[in-house]
């Protein structure tokens, strides 16, 4: 099925099952109910799971084949952002044009940078492309932000107002990115006994782009050019030695993951038409990364998984505060109550890092292949218990022949 095998086919299926049914996945609990704190089937928390997902999808195809280790692909994340919202301020809110130049744009910055740093490797590649995008993070936060050529509109961010040219917005276009009149905010909610859930079309424009970016991830896996640079990442040296020149590999791997990045980037600006500087500090970098390893470096599905795992932390565990744990503990004695909240706080709220922390670390230590390990290792047990069952005596006597 589309030129793939029955397990590339079948992760493919499982992928489109899990986006396109995801608000009623993330909504397990009841509204109203104290479990609903966990819900995440909220339009703009499912948004960035897909789009993230695609960051990590394209980083992976990087570091998970070559062994190339970028800390800055937040530069190609804020390049396709800054280029989408531009094109919202000149032409109109219309969001496939903007998401083709964000994808257009950010292919060449990451040709120019990867032409450089892939002049080293190890961790003095890894060095320059932080270095790169820290530089890029400085001239849009203040070089690009002179009011004579204002590009980034500095800390304020970049942002479409009321006297740009927008030459192709018709009149009754909506006042907000759309594609083809329908708007990305557009949200159908479907209530159901005490559970609700939010059918939103930004998010399922994003959806379908990650399920074309992964498909296309899986033909990269699967094509000599992959086993290329699966060579690169086994021996480089070796393969210079055979005579054959692994810079172009590893220079379009670089522009192709780019691409991904500046995809991600301009379908955030889709959602919502702001950009700004803080995309590209190093943290959003050092982020990608982690999803990448989390959820398994190297892997098809691991990206999209590490990349759903923090993102639900980050938005889910930072919001549980004392009076929701009070809410939780209220049956304990007054004194226990206090404890339990006194020994949690520091895990939730502004110190959900510390928990994302010690999981990572966990499954680094435990999990080196990340969550796609964790869920082989326990496919493989089920399938082990399934296997003695089945071979276990039955009790019943046969008569010798």
């Amino acid at each position: 099925m589309l030129g793939l095998n029955k397990k590339d086919t079948s992760l493919l299926i499982v992928v489109a099952f899990l986006t396109l049914l995801a608000p009623f996945i993330l909504n397990p609990f009841p509204e109203g109910s104290a479990m609903a704190q966990f819900n995440a089937g909220y339009p703009d928390l499912m948004q960035r799971f897909v789009i993230f997902g695609i960051f990590a999808i394209g980083f992976n195809i990087l570091f998970g084949l070559t062994g190339y280790l970028s800390f800055g692909h937040a530069a190609f994340l804020g390049v396709g952002s800054y280029s989408a919202v531009w094109m919202f301020k000149l032409l109109s809110y219309n969001v496939i044009p903007a998401i083709a130049l964000s994808v257009v744009v950010a292919g060449l910055f990451s040709l120019l940078i990867g032409f450089i740093s892939l002049r080293r490797s190890g961790i003095y590649f890894s060095i320059l492309t932080l270095a790169f995008a820290q530089m890029s993070f400085a001239l849009a936060y203040s070089v690009l932000s002179n009011p004579k050529f204002n590009l980034t509109n500095g800390e304020t961010g970049l942002q479409v107002y009321a006297d740009d040219p927008q030459i192709l917005q018709g009149a009754n276009a909506p006042d907000l990115p759309h594609l083809f009149g329908l708007p990305m905010r557009a949200t159908y909610t479907m209530d159901v006994g005490a559970w609700s859930f939010d059918f939103n079309a930004g998010y399922y424009l994003c959806a379908i782009i990650m399920m074309i970016v992964f498909y296309l991830s899986i033909r990269i896996f699967r094509s000599p050019f992959g086993m290329m640079l699966r060579a690169v990442k086994s021996n480089q040296q070796r393969m210079n030695y055979t005579g054959l020149n692994s810079k172009p590999y590893t220079l379009a791997a670089f522009v192709i993951s780019g691409m991904y990045a500046g995809l991600a980037g301009g379908l955030m600006a889709a959602m919502d038409p702001l950009a700004g500087a803080e995309r590209m500090q190093w943290t959003a970098s050092g982020e990608v990364v982690l999803m990448t390893i989390l959820g398994g470096t190297g892997t098809l599905i691991g990206p999209v998984l590490g990349a759903g795992f923090i993102k639900y932390f980050e938005n889910i565990f930072s919001k549980i505060n004392d009076n929701v744990l009070h809410s939780w503990f209220a049956f304990l004695p007054d004194g226990l109550e206090d404890a339990v909240v006194f020994v949690i706080h520091p895990f939730i709220g502004k110190g959900w890092h510390l928990t994302l922390g010690i999981l990572f670390m966990l499954v680094v230590i435990y999990l080196p292949g990340g969550l796609v390990e964790g869920g082989q290792r326990l496919l493989k047990r089920f399938k082990r218990k399934k296997k003695d069952t089945d071979d276990a005596p039955s009790g019943k006597t046969e008569p010798a022949e």
